[in-house]
C-alpha cells in the first residue's frame, strides 16, 4: 500500500486535534485522577490517597485544569466543616473507549517489556 505523501498544511491539520488531546489529558497524573473520581472518589482527600506519590499541590493544580477543560465539576458542600466535592462530566466520559484502549496496550507493553509467566508474547518482527 502506498501512502500519499501529505502537504505541510495538511500534516499540521491532523496533528492538532492530537495536540488539543494531549493538553488536555496528558501529563503524569491527569488521567489516574479522572479515573479516582470515576471510581467514586469525590473529595480531595480521597482522591489524594488513592493515587500513590501524589502531592497535594499537584493535585489542587491537576483539579483546577481538569475543571478549566470540564473533565469534572466542582462543588463546595455547605455544612462543618465545609466540603469540596468533585464529580465526572459527560465530557469526560467520552474518554472511556481511549483509557480502555491505553489499558489494554499497557498490559500488553507491559508483557512485551517485562514478560508474564503466564503468557508468552511474540516478540514484534521487522
Amino acid at each position: 500500500m502506498e501512502m500519499k505523501k501529505k502537504e505541510h498544511k495538511e500534516c499540521t491539520s491532523a496533528l492538532l486535534p492530537v495536540r488539543d488531546t494531549l493538553d488536555v489529558i496528558g501529563g503524569k497524573w491527569k488521567l489516574l485522577i479522572l479515573i479516582s473520581v470515576w471510581e467514586g472518589n469525590k473529595h480531595f482527600r480521597e482522591i489524594e490517597r488513592s493515587i500513590p506519590k501524589l502531592s497535594t499541590k499537584v493535585l489542587s493544580k491537576e483539579l483546577k485544569d481538569m475543571e478549566e477543560n470540564q473533565l469534572i465539576t466542582r462543588t463546595v458542600l455547605n455544612g462543618f466543616p465545609v466540603r469540596t466535592e468533585y464529580k465526572p462530566t459527560n465530557h469526560s466520559k467520552t474518554l472511556e473507549k481511549v483509557i480502555f484502549e491505553l489499558h489494554n496496550w499497557g498490559v500488553n507493553h507491559r508483557k512485551l517489556i517485562f514478560g508474564d509467566k503466564s503468557e508468552t508474547v511474540d516478540p514484534i518482527r521487522v
